[in-house]
């Protein structure tokens, strides 16, 4: 049986494909996250940089924290001028009070919310803020719906509930669509946990379905690129 600690881990594998294939997050997502001002923020389970990359734009200082030397490689790689540490949600390398955000995107169901919160805790400072921000293929598109029978649809249970000593929590959503080349559309599903670690004939037998669905959708067939449809869930609060 694969453990969480199986899934959470896999990932570096299959760094140069998250890059390639994953979405990054909307903007209207960072401005309802994010506090007003210059925060400085930490991306906890940055990966390869995807949300990273958003918050530097901004001209924020970011600094990301990763668990897979595979992932930070590559997030080292488009991101030299961010640190970036190996560490995890349950043991940060960070001082005490030194970020005024924490961000965990895509993330949070890796996490022992238990351990892990009194360390984000001890990183923020007095009344900083804890983020969750989640990117869902929004299913109700048939074609869609069709890959998620493939592939695995996303988690209905995300554990994002955000306890004591955070304040009341917030949510928020947000559809977007995401354009996706075929080539994408492969990366981002060879990228998922659940399909890196499949045996290789499995792996090949599921990517070859997704081939066969842009070969044969009506809404696919000879297109260059596919509009995916995306429902991004945010979750705030604050010490």
């Amino acid at each position: 049986m694969i453990t969480v600690n199986e899934h959470a881990s896999s990932f570096g594998a299959a760094a140069d494909a998250y890059e390639r294939g994953r979405p990054p997050y909307p903007e209207e997502a960072l401005d309802w996250l994010l506090p007003a001002g210059e925060p400085r923020v930490l991306d906890l389970g940055a990966g390869t940089g995807k949300l990273t990359r958003q918050v530097r734009a901004r001209g924020l200082d970011v600094v990301a924290v990763d668990p897979s030397p595979g992932m930070l490689g590559e997030l080292r790689r488009v991101l030299p001028e961010v640190p970036a540490h190996l560490g995890t949600a349950e043991s940060i390398p960070l001082p005490d009070h030194s970020v005024d955000v924490v961000l965990v995107a895509q993330a949070w169901h890796w996490v022992d919310a238990a351990r892990a919160l009194p360390e984000i805790c001890r990183v923020l400072t007095p009344g900083g803020r804890l983020g969750l921000i989640w990117n869902l293929r929004d299913e109700r598109e048939d074609w869609v719906r069709r890959l998620g029978a493939i592939i695995g649809s996303a988690e209905t249970d995300r554990g994002d509930r955000i306890t004591a000593p955070f304040g009341p929590a917030s949510s928020e959503t947000f559809a977007w669509t995401y354009s996706v080349k075929p080539d994408e559309l492969l990366d981002l599903v060879a990228s998922r946990s659940r399909i890196i670690l499949l045996p290789a004939d499995e792996r090949a037998a599921v990517l070859a379905q997704v081939r066969q669905l842009m070969a044969t959708h009506p809404a696919l067939l000879g297109k260059g690129a596919y509009e995916l449809p995306y429902v991004t869930e945010c979750t705030r609060a604050s010490l």
